[in-house]
């Protein structure tokens, strides 16, 4: 069978979800025949080693006319038994069989975003509203990354719980050796790592770290990602704030990432909502104590690994945090129970499921 995969976004923050299925989808199916499509520019991002397997150029932006009138052209002349499209925006003029990867709901639920304005943002989250009830409706099969977020989807689109599959994500560590930070060497500092949307809680952890330096004068909080508009206006907030002890790192290497995990006193996770949280089982697979939200699905992946807090309330957020980085012991039992937990999670089982999954609809369009 031909099955193409809508690998668009394979270079972006849910990415690392598509090159790990794709890498493992490569070691499980040397029988069906996979379209990979991708981006111009990410055209040499990812190099298949298997011989089933095949870059094609879809340089289509999302929620665009592009993508509703050349994806679905492009689609109909490759003529797939199945598509697998990794996130819910597609064609909608498309008619073929397909599958899709609804990871959660997210932005149904932000009331702001530094991108957009009010109206923009009004208008993108009908849209989206909209596209994903007819995506689950037509999709042959759901697959997502947390039972909470199964049980949103079933809420919001009103389908069958039988058709949706949760395939769990999972932590690897980083190729190579971890790349020691001198400036960071011997000090005791908290991280985050992620992105800065409004939902992600950055400025409350950042009004719970300078409470923190009432009892902890030199610890820093390290905030770990892309320097977009959003963050640039976190920054810009911070410094109005006269807040300090704050580093904006930006981007750092996977080495380095790897250093500051096992190192830091404790990795935060102050997140409003999640469809998976994949940092914090990174931050575990390198020993770090994680302290997170206890919002949405954070529980059910984290389970007893981590100190959870009301991501809306700022003391009991300072109170969990001073306690884990105070607490030598309470460090060691996560750190113990961290290992163990980022065990219970496989990529390549992840692959397998959505291989089982391809296979079902497959048969399904047998029949």
């Amino acid at each position: 069978m031909k099955i193409a995969i809508d690998a668009r976004i394979i270079n972006s923050g849910t990415g690392r979800y598509i090159e790990r299925l794709l890498h493992y989808l490569e070691q499980l199916d040397n029988v069906n025949q996979y379209l990979i499509l991708v981006r111009r520019a990410d055209l040499q991002y990812y190099t298949p080693q298997n011989p089933n397997f095949t870059i094609i150029e879809a340089d289509f932006k999302d929620y665009s006319f592009g993508e509703q009138l050349g994806l679905a052209r492009l689609l109909n002349n490759l003529q797939p038994d199945l598509v697998h499209f990794c996130m819910p925006q597609q064609p909608l003029l498309y008619t073929g069989p397909t599958v899709t990867s609804i990871l959660d709901l997210n932005l149904l639920r932000i009331t702001a975003n530094d991108d957009m304005n009010a109206v923009e943002l009004r208008l993108k989250k009908a849209i989206f509203g909209a596209l994903l009830k007819k995506v689950a409706r037509r999709s042959r099969h759901i697959l997502t990354i947390s039972n909470y977020s199964k049980k949103d989807i079933v809420h919001y689109c009103h389908v069958d719980p039988a058709k949706i599959t949760v395939a769990y994500l999972a932590a690897d560590k980083f190729d190579g050796a971890p790349e020691p930070m001198p400036a960071y060497t011997g000090k005791h500092f908290i991280m985050y790592v992620g992105r800065a949307e409004p939902y992600k809680n950055n400025r409350r952890l950042m009004q719970a770290h300078q409470q923190l330096l009432a009892n902890n004068s030199e610890l820093r909080l390290l905030i770990v990602g892309r320097q977009d508009a959003q963050r640039l206006a976190d920054m810009q907030w911070a410094s109005e704030q006269g807040f300090k002890n704050i580093d904006f790192l930006g981007f750092v290497s996977d080495a380095q990432l790897a250093w500051l995990y096992a190192n830091c006193r404790a990795y935060v996770f102050p997140s409003l909502m999640e469809g998976f949280g994949l940092p914090s089982l990174e931050a575990m697979t390198y020993g770090a104590p994680v302290a997170s939200s206890f919002a949405t699905c954070l529980p059910e992946i984290n389970g007893d690994a981590a100190v959870y807090f009301d991501p809306e309330n700022l003391a009991d957020m300072v109170q969990v945090i001073g306690n884990l980085i105070n607490d030598e012991r309470l460090r060691a039992d996560l750190k113990a129970k961290g290992f163990r937990q980022v065990k219970k999670y496989s990529w390549r089982t992840m692959a397998e499921q959505t291989l089982a999954m391809y296979n079902q609809a497959l048969q399904q369009k047998t029949d």
